[in-house]
């Protein structure tokens, strides 16, 4: 029987560094304000709207929209299926760092 690999737990669209960011952050709040997270991974509005729409259609987060007085704003969520993919995208990583550190332990 074969082993597999690491990477083939890797999720290519929670991989996205842009997409691992926003999911990370997502998850360390309730909810994460739009301008929070372009500021803090440093990236346009389109390019933040463009990785939002990925991972909404996904069902990995929600957006939610509304107003902060008389301002607009736009919340991101992490849904429960967001959670579970975050936490098998970091298991992948974990394993494949596991694997990098201990090379007499992998099978070729």
């Amino acid at each position: 029987m074969t082993e597999t690999h690491p990477t083939s737990g890797l999720d290519d669209v929670v991989h996205q560094r842009h997409r691992l960011g926003i999911l990370t952050i997502a998850a360390e709040a309730k909810r994460v304000e739009f301008s929070y997270l372009r500021s803090t991974l440093d990236l346009t509005a389109g390019n933040l709207s463009r990785h939002i729409s990925v991972l909404e259609e996904a069902g990995l987060v929600e957006v939610d929209k509304g107003y902060d007085g008389r301002r607009p704003k736009t919340w991101v969520s992490i849904t429960g299926p967001g959670r579970t993919a975050l936490a098998d995208e970091m298991a992948a990583l974990r394993a494949l760092l596991t694997r990098h550190e201990n090379p007499d332990q992998r099978t070729p």
